[in-house]
């Protein structure tokens, strides 16, 4: 005979999913504000915004260990079956992109503090249309999860296709500014790594609403298209 778990020990397993969501909300949550102190760093030229994203990654980099603790710490408690295991799973990888989504932020804000010059007007502007897309993109994914919802993470994946198309277009105005001026090289190149970054975020966001939608409905989400 099989013994069914006592009212007790689901209670206590909600609530150690209830901390887990609410540790990689944290995580989500930080990261995102790192994009947007990164792009209006870059802008600004402020040196301090700068700083302040890449030591915050180092609290994103805690939450991420603290996720996994307590992941090991309720498998071993719990010894969780079937869907409670991979949600449990899905939230160990789910962390693991949001860690690098941080580490992404870092990346465009370590690249602000190397400019000199004034940044062009034209790039700006869709520089900051992508941080707000791939920022977005974070926020709604991570409620996918945290709300189990599998039609939310399938709108992510889609908006993803509008990130490519405003990298695609910053690559080729910036490729443009530098056959034009030479002068414009260095700081284009480092433009176009931080386009880059915010591109890579938005296929990180892309890969937890995939995981989102897998550990919530039990199927793979059908392959998307990618831009070339």
């Amino acid at each position: 005979m099989i013994n069914q778990p006592s009212n007790h020990t689901v209670k206590a397993f909600d609530q150690d999913l209830a901390v887990l969501r609410g540790m990689i909300g944290e995580m989500g949550q930080r990261a995102q504000e790192a994009i947007s102190d990164a792009i209006e760093a870059l802008a600004h030229r402020d040196t301090n915004r700068a700083m302040k994203v890449i030591e915050g990654d180092k609290q994103i980099d805690e939450l991420e260990r603290q996720v996994d603790r307590h992941i090991a710490q309720t498998i071993a408690l719990r010894a969780p079956m079937a869907d409670d295991l991979r949600e449990l799973i899905a939230s160990l990888k789910i962390s693991g992109v949001v860690e690098r989504i941080g580490d992404y932020a870092k990346n465009i804000a370590k690249r602000g503090t190397r400019l000199d010059e004034q940044i062009l007007s034209e790039p700006l502007v869709l520089l900051r249309s992508m941080g707000e897309a791939v920022s977005k993109m974070v926020a709604d994914v991570l409620h996918a999860y945290a709300t189990r919802d599998p039609e939310l993470a399938q709108v992510v994946v889609d908006d993803d296709l509008a990130v490519d198309q405003m990298y695609n277009t910053m690559f080729r105005a910036l490729i443009t500014y530098m056959a034009e001026d030479p002068r414009y090289i260095s700081t284009c190149t480092h433009l176009l790594f931080v386009a880059k970054n915010l591109e890579r975020i938005g296929d990180h966001a892309t890969n937890i609403g995939e995981m989102v939608y897998y550990h919530v409905t039990g199927d793979m989400m059908a392959e998307r298209t990618k831009l070339d």
